[in-house]
């Protein structure tokens, strides 16, 4: 009796259903793991994550580490949270890579999403965060029709409509 009890208990974890649920969940801790150490950075310290009931939050370490449903965070620090989610699927995935070549790094990225939403003071956080991201390591290229935004960037790539064709300016 006491071994039909076991197998029925371990045939009910290993249910599709009840698997699915734990590898999903131990995915998100991860990812809100390796994220935190990107968010952490690009916050200067005041924000990590954290995987919760299969959702993710944000923990406010300058307030006392509060935990919170990422929903509450303003524009540019949901920009920030989900850049550094990003990061990490983009690590995580070239650690899974085949043929020996895990470990390669992400060398460029490019965002095109975002920022109209933001307003100027959060703009500048942005473009100091990308700068840090840039480290010297990556090339991180903006897709922006915002001119603010392309003001705050070191170097443009700038196309315009020239009489019928497309014409760039490198600056």
């Amino acid at each position: 009796e006491s071994k039909a009890a076991l197998a029925h208990t371990l045939a009910q974890h290993l249910r599709a259903d009840q698997l699915l649920a734990y590898v999903q969940e131990e995915a998100l801790r991860l990812l809100a793991e390796d994220g935190s150490r990107h968010l952490e950075a690009l916050s200067l310290g005041r924000y990590s994550l954290a995987a919760q009931e299969q959702e993710f939050a944000v923990v406010d370490h300058w307030n006392a580490d509060s935990k919170s449903s990422v929903k509450t965070l303003s524009g540019g620090e949901t920009f920030l949270a989900s850049l550094s989610l990003a990061l990490a699927l983009a690590e995580g995935l070239a650690a899974l890579a085949v043929e020996g070549r895990a470990g390669e790094a992400l060398e460029s990225l490019f965002l095109d999403e975002g920022f109209g939403t933001l307003d100027p003071e959060t703009l500048g956080q942005v473009v100091q965060a990308l700068d840090t991201l840039h480290g010297g390591r990556r090339l991180v290229g903006v897709v922006t029709h915002i001119p603010e935004l392309a003001a705050l960037l070191p170097a443009r790539v700038e196309v315009a409509r020239v009489g019928g064709t497309a014409g760039l300016r490198v600056s």
